[in-house]
């Protein structure tokens, strides 16, 4: 007669447990060329400068929990650009189809040739959510290309959790 408890009990800590597991995350963005775009010189050497730049992005492909991701806002500080590399690191504000949002902290370095950005990599973390999204955490990598116009593309691979809500207490 007690069995029946226990494999009760254990279901629903599987179940727990797969709600809360590691959910694999991969999306696309094509950005507009960053809007404003503040440069400045550090006066140490003639290509040293630091800038501060907000890129509009409009996700091609990606979901979370289900939901089509649909557009990001980044703030992105830009620091040590040289003639060949820039240290970069910002922030983002990503809206879902549903008018959730996730907030992500990214870090990673632009690769830049004749003037211009090529490429850039890096990581990223969700640093909260909103909605169905209160909560989320994870991490992953990007990746993306630049071009000559100033937009570019990138993609963005990685994995989530969203916590489950605790069971109400009965009495």
């Amino acid at each position: 007669m007690r069995k029946a408890p226990v494999l009760a009990c254990g279901i629903v800590v599987m179940m727990a447990a797969a709600a809360s597991a590691q959910t694999k995350f991969s999306g696309s963005q094509t950005c507009a060329k960053p809007d404003p775009n503040y440069t400045i010189s550090v006066g140490d050497t003639g290509d040293h400068v630091v800038s501060l730049s907000k890129d509009k992005c409009k996700w091609t492909r990606g979901a979370i929990a289900g939901i089509q991701i649909k557009e990001e806002t980044d703030t992105i500080v830009s620091e040590d650009i040289s003639a060949t590399a820039a240290f970069d690191r910002g922030w983002g504000v990503t809206l879902l189809a549903n008018g959730d949002t996730v907030f992500v902290k990214f870090e990673g370095t632009t690769t830049i040739r004749s003037d211009a950005p090529t490429t850039g990599r890096g990581t990223w973390t969700f640093t909260g959510g909103t909605g169905k999204l209160t909560g989320i955490k994870g991490k992953g990598t990007y990746e993306g290309k630049y071009n000559r116009d100033g937009t570019s593309t990138f993609e963005i691979v990685g994995e989530y959790q969203i916590p489950t809500a605790a069971p109400a207490r009965g009495k």
